[in-house]
C-alpha cells in the first residue's frame, strides 16, 4: 500500500512540476506581449502628438487667411460676418414623440370605492 502511495505522490509531484513549468513560460510570454503592447501604445501616442502639432501648424489663422486671399478667384472665400449666423429662435427642433400608452384606463367612468368600516 505504501508503494502505491509513493508512486501516486511522485506522479503528483511530477505533474505539479510540469504545470508550474508551463505556467512560468505562459506568464513570461504574457509579460513580453504586454511590453510589446506598451511600446506600440507609446509609439501611437507619439505619432498622435506629432499629428496634432502638424494640424495646429497648418490651421494657423494667418496662414489660412493668406491661402484664402491667394485662391480668392477660384474659391471666393470671405471672412465670416456676425450677420451670417442664425438666431436661436430660428432653429426648428423636432416635436417630442408622444409617450406610448399600453394599458389605457378610462378614469372618467370609474366609480369611487366606498371605504370599509363606515
Amino acid at each position: 500500500m505504501r508503494s502505491v502511495f509513493y508512486v501516486l505522490s511522485a506522479i503528483m509531484v511530477i505533474g505539479l512540476a510540469f504545470w508550474a513549468y508551463r505556467e512560468n513560460y505562459e506568464t513570461q510570454e504574457a509579460q513580453s506581449r504586454s511590453v510589446e503592447l506598451q511600446r506600440q501604445i507609446s509609439e501611437a501616442r507619439q505619432r498622435l502628438r506629432v499629428l496634432n502639432a502638424e494640424w495646429a501648424y497648418l490651421n494657423r489663422p494667418d496662414r489660412l487667411r493668406d491661402l484664402a486671399e491667394i485662391n480668392f478667384d477660384r474659391l471666393g472665400l470671405l471672412p465670416l460676418q456676425p450677420s451670417q449666423f442664425g438666431k436661436i429662435d430660428q432653429v426648428s427642433y423636432p416635436a417630442p414623440e408622444p409617450l406610448p400608452i399600453t394599458n389605457a384606463i378610462d378614469v372618467i367612468n370609474i366609480q369611487p370605492q366606498e371605504e370599509e368600516g363606515q
